[in-house]
């Protein structure tokens, strides 16, 4: 992101620093380590470029930079797809939808939704295998 090897290196020794002073507020619970710790990297890099002055005479061409964001029909696609999930998921048994929600969605881990649901770790892996196929089918009609 920051396109510059040194910059780089730098942001990585100031997250491991606020990764290590914020270790309390990590949830080992939730199970996101990576994502938190992925967020926390990303985050530093978008300061870091948000932070880098503009030199003179570039406003022209940062103002000719495109718009990141998603446009109208992009928009409207991606509404269209979460509306076809959501349809896909009420297929399912709610506790596996729930299951699955919570596996590839939330991040937990196949023990403890096993543990939520009182069922067998292979058993719950099963749902979640089963669920994810029928989304697959449903998604694919």
């Amino acid at each position: 992101m920051l396109k510059d090897r040194g910059e780089a290196e730098e942001a990585v020794q100031e997250v491991f620093t606020r990764v290590w002073l914020n270790a309390r507020r990590y949830d080992a619970a939730k199970g996101r380590g990576m994502t938190w710790l992925i967020a926390i990297a990303r985050n530093h890099a978008i300061d870091r470029l948000r932070a880098r002055a503009v030199p003179e005479g570039d406003e022209e061409a940062v103002a000719a930079l495109p718009d990141p964001a998603p446009g109208p029909e992009a928009r409207s696609v991606a509404k269209g797809e979460a509306r076809r999930i959501a349809e896909c998921f009420e297929l399912l048994d709610p506790a596996r939808a729930e299951a699955v929600r919570g596996a590839y969605l939330d991040g937990m881990s196949y023990d403890a939704l096993a543990h939520r649901y009182e069922v067998p770790l292979n058993t719950m892996r099963s749902w979640l295998r089963r669920g994810l196929q029928k989304l697959k089918e449903c998604l694919e009609a």
